[in-house]
């Protein structure tokens, strides 16, 4: 029995490896996900303030 339960224990050892592997791996892609969310709406919000910006520096121009 000695060599039965060490191969049994050996195969749940993996089932459990590569369970915490495949949920570590939809971790991950969740976060790159919401990594790459992030990063679409930093762009959003550089391309408005540099609209802002040059919008502000054209009513200044006028103005003087």
């Amino acid at each position: 029995m000695g060599v039965t339960d060490k191969v049994w224990g050996a195969l749940t050892s993996m089932i459990k490896l590569e369970d915490k592997v495949n949920r570590q791996s939809e971790a991950m892609k969740a976060q790159q996900q919401r990594i790459e969310d992030l990063t679409t709406r930093v762009i959003r919000l550089e391309a408005q303030l540099e609209l802002l910006t040059g919008a502000a520096l054209v009513k200044k121009i006028k103005g003087d």
